[in-house]
């Protein structure tokens, strides 16, 4: 009943507050006090039969608002196997103020250039999306002058579970691996809420606990997805 699927998203997204509010007790054990934040734009746009473009921007920060910490872009070309399986190859930059944790330690700002490979797997049990994610990552980074080239690996298992017509809940957990020491790079554990506005677009808020070796940083993300489909269709008859 609708007022049955009304209750439901109201708890989960009250858990999702509950969550985010309690993260400065989390950050008292990992030496991490703020809650960040990241705004996101995802797009696929389809544009034939077998061809899709991603286009991708992220303004992270270690504050809500404020304390800026990094720019990410990526686009890429997606070649659709089935409506199930997805290979793409994509460039991103990535430019990082990573002064807020470390003050002078680390340079005032790292450059990076990655080029990345990456293969997304579909599957349904039931209402419940299962979606695989593998991407292989080479990265050239410069460190304000000496630079350096790092190889990674990530596995992300995303689900995605309607709550009726409109609104969703969206979980993942991704792994980072480097192919060099040390091998744990870091994972992200990801709940949010979601809702359809259109049939290409749809809107997430949600909460993201990312962990590396010693470290929990705590971030809410907030994110716009437009998809849309640039296929010619033919004229009407």
């Amino acid at each position: 009943m609708p007022w049955i699927k009304s209750n439901t998203a109201g708890r989960l997204f009250g858990l999702l507050l509950f969550v985010c509010a309690g993260q400065g007790l989390w950050a008292q054990n990992t030496g991490e006090d703020q809650l960040g934040a990241w705004y996101m734009y995802f797009g696929t746009n389809r544009v034939a039969e077998k061809w899709s473009i991603h286009t991708e921007a992220q303004f992270r920060f270690y504050d809500a608002s404020s304390n800026f910490n990094q720019l990410l872009l990526r686009t890429g070309a997606n070649y659709h196997l089935t409506d199930q399986a997805i290979v793409t190859l994509g460039y991103g930059y990535i430019w990082t103020d990573p002064t807020f944790e470390d003050g002078d330690a680390l340079p005032d700002r790292i450059l990076e250039h990655r080029i990345f490979q990456q293969f997304i797997l579909k599957n349904k049990v039931g209402r419940l999306a299962f979606e695989h994610r593998y991407r292989l990552e080479q990265r050239f980074l410069d460190f304000d002058g000496p630079t350096e080239t790092q190889h990674r690996a990530r596995y992300r298992l995303q689900l995605t579970h309607p709550l009726g017509d409109t609104f969703f809940i969206n979980f993942y957990d991704e792994v980072f691996i480097n192919l060099q020491e040390p091998l744990f790079g870091q994972n992200r554990l990801y709940l949010a809420l979601g809702a359809r506005l259109s049939p290409a677009v749809s809107l997430q808020a949600g909460f993201l606990k990312n962990s590396f070796t010693g470290r929990d940083y705590n971030r809410l993300q907030l994110g716009v997805f437009f998809n849309p489909d640039l296929r010619k269709r033919p004229a009407a008859p």
